[in-house]
């Protein structure tokens, strides 16, 4: 079968809508590798259009984009064929080219939204700590840099694609380790199943929709298709389900699967609820949806230990890789870590990725870790103290006390003075 292409990507473990992004009108044939060169030249022509600071960068009050997260939009890892990220979505694209039915992919969306693509179409409340600064990089009160590749779902929905995949980077403020990083990649993919397939269910909506037979027909379907996408990129493995709860999907599903004696979260799934179809003009169809965020897969099938090596240009990483090869990563170096502690008291209204954030600002990729390692609250002030260890350690070269004495002692003025902590 034929995969055509035009646009950018998203994972559905975390939800999609409408958007002032745009899709190219070009169009290839998806045979077993992603190379033509037409669909090259199309993708790196919008990756520049995106790598441009000053489209995220304003003075909008509620504007909470940082430089260094600005300077990352627009590289397009998922779309270099000799990238981890790359061979990884190139590898899930050619399982769904060998299956019954024509996807589309969508992989050079904008990654600008609107708060209604990201949270409203797709049942996301108003209140979910997903929607907060603290969460989300805003642009203004109304667009932002999604936070998941689902943000572009009803927007293809709407324009009649009935199974489609989608890709990108994705953005979202989140805690410093060696698996987490504010910007990442996911890969989403939806299947509406034929009008005559649900005749049975065209009048049943809420529990009579997601008891009957063809609900379950849906839900069957999409385990067996995401059984043998794990198969696919991992060989026969072991597996087990179990339900899950997602705004955009019902019933929703996680897939585990146990690979070299552990078992592992790889995706969230389900049947893509009623309302969600509704909003995307689509309430006379039925299907499925999924996501999956390509670092995780990747980490895992090339060894790669720290997420923030996907992001360096260091030749010695990106020269071990090549296209639709999955090849062990060979540590390169090792620098030695520096240490260092942060206590303060914190105000009532402390949010953790904010300080998180914060030291990014800062220091960049040079902090590969920071865990709180004591708590505690004063009865008689009141007051509640934190205390972080920080780890500085350079991909590139060893640090020195000196060099990170002074980002420390930055960290601690900012933080007084940004976050209203009282440091100790």
């Amino acid at each position: 079968m034929n995969i055509s292409t035009s646009a950018y990507l998203s994972i559905l473990a975390l939800a999609a809508p409408v958007c002032n992004s745009w899709s190219t009108s070009q169009t290839t044939s998806f045979k077993s590798r992603y190379t033509t060169t037409k669909l090259q030249s199309t993708t790196e022509a919008k990756a520049e259009t995106y790598a441009d600071p000053t489209r995220y960068l304003s003075d909008h009050p509620n504007n909470n984009v940082p430089p260094h997260i600005a300077a990352l939009v627009g590289k397009g890892l998922h779309t270099k064929p000799n990238h981890p990220i790359g061979i990884i979505r190139t590898k899930i694209q050619e399982y769904f080219a060998s299956q019954p039915h024509d996807y589309i992919i969508y992989d050079a969306e904008d990654p600008i939204v609107t708060t209604t693509q990201c949270f409203d179409d797709l049942r996301i409340p108003p209140e979910h700590p997903g929607r907060s600064p603290s969460d989300t990089y805003y642009i203004d009160d109304t667009t932002l840099l999604r936070t998941h590749t689902s943000a572009h779902q009803s927007e293809h929905l709407r324009s009649g694609a009935d199974c489609f995949l989608c890709a990108g980077d994705v953005y979202r403020r989140d805690e410093i380790d060696s698996s987490h990083y504010p910007a990442f990649h996911q890969l989403e993919g939806v299947r509406l199943f034929p009008k005559e397939e649900m005749k049975g269910a065209e009048a049943l909506s809420g529990e009579g929709w997601t008891s009957s037979p063809e609900c379950k027909a849906i839900g069957d379907d999409l385990k067996q298709t995401l059984e043998g996408l794990m198969d696919h990129l991992f060989g026969e493995t072991e597996k087990k389900w179990s339900e899950d709860y997602f705004p955009f999907t019902t019933p929703s599903y996680e897939l585990e699967i146990k690979y070299e004696g552990e078992w592992l979260e790889v995706l969230g799934c389900g049947v893509v609820h009623e309302e969600v179809l509704a909003m995307a003009d689509r309430s006379d169809r039925r299907g499925w949806a999924f996501g999956l965020g390509l670092e995780r897969l990747a980490m895992i099938l090339f060894e790669i230990p720290d997420i923030r090596l996907f992001w360096t240009d260091d030749e010695r990483f990106t020269n071990q890789f090549k296209e639709g090869q999955i090849t062990k990563f060979e540590p390169y170096s090792k620098y030695p870590p520096v240490y260092k502690d942060i206590a303060f008291w914190i105000p009532d209204d402390f949010v953790e990725n904010d300080f998180f954030e914060l030291a990014r600002g800062i220091a960049g990729d040079i902090v590969e870790r920071m865990e709180m390692i004591d708590e505690f609250t004063n009865p008689k002030k009141g007051k509640t103290s934190k205390c972080y260890r920080i780890t500085y350690r350079s991909m590139d070269r060893s640090l020195t006390n000196e060099e990170v004495d002074a980002l420390q002692d930055k960290l601690r003025d900012d933080a007084a003075e940004g976050l209203g902590v009282e440091v100790r």
